[in-house]
């Protein structure tokens, strides 16, 4: 590390530093504050969502237990033909949006299938809606994350690191600065007597 001049222009350029930091500080944990009211508002959807899913299923156990009958042929029976999504900024991160969801349904014959199989079609439907929304949910919730750990990082290079390190510089240069003008004080008073005592002679 290179050795700290110290200087007056030195200390004007560390304290004009440390007013950098110290105005910064305070918007990055603002920032901060904000991602992680928003990574917690984004684990609480994403919970959300997952209970909405485990009840689908739970209900579709319950209430369409002829699922089990294999003789019913229900591959591919519904699938996810498109997605939109779009894209929010949450204090300078972007993240996914669930727009809207797109489902195709296999044609089958009202009387080539039994009843309960729109039954099926319907849960289906919901259940693929809702696992997209997870999928999306993670991602948002991810993003965030990322974002909160970089910010979180440089609020700890700021307040732990820069900051610090630019007051003990300046104190270094404060005292370094004081002790050359006492030495220049004594200097004088020593030259002042040697000059008043040759004068005497």
């Amino acid at each position: 590390m290179a050795r700290l001049p110290l200087n007056k222009s030195t200390l004007s350029r560390k304290k004009r530093d440390l007013a950098t930091y110290e105005r910064f500080l305070p918007s990055l944990d603002l920032k901060r504050k904000q991602l992680l009211a928003e990574r917690n508002n984004a684990r609480r959807r994403l919970k959300a969502v997952q209970d909405e899913r485990a009840a689908v299923r739970e209900a579709i156990a319950r209430d369409i237990p002829m699922l089990a009958n294999t003789g019913v042929e229900l591959d591919g029976l519904v699938r996810v033909a498109y997605v939109q999504l779009g894209q929010a900024n949450i204090v300078g991160v972007r993240v996914p949006t669930f727009d809207d969801i797109t489902l195709r349904t296999r044609a089958y014959g009202d009387l080539a299938k039994p009843h309960w199989v729109d039954r099926v079609v319907a849960s289906l439907k919901h259940a693929l809606t809702l696992q997209v929304r997870e999928q999306v949910e993670r991602e948002r919730l991810r993003r965030l994350q990322d974002g909160l750990t970089k910010v979180t990082q440089r609020v700890n290079l700021f307040e732990k690191v820069l900051i610090p390190r630019t007051k003990n510089e300046i104190r270094q240069i404060d005292i370094a600065l004081q002790d050359a003008e006492r030495a220049a004080v004594v200097r004088a008073k020593v030259a002042k007597r040697k000059a008043a005592g040759a004068d005497a002679t």
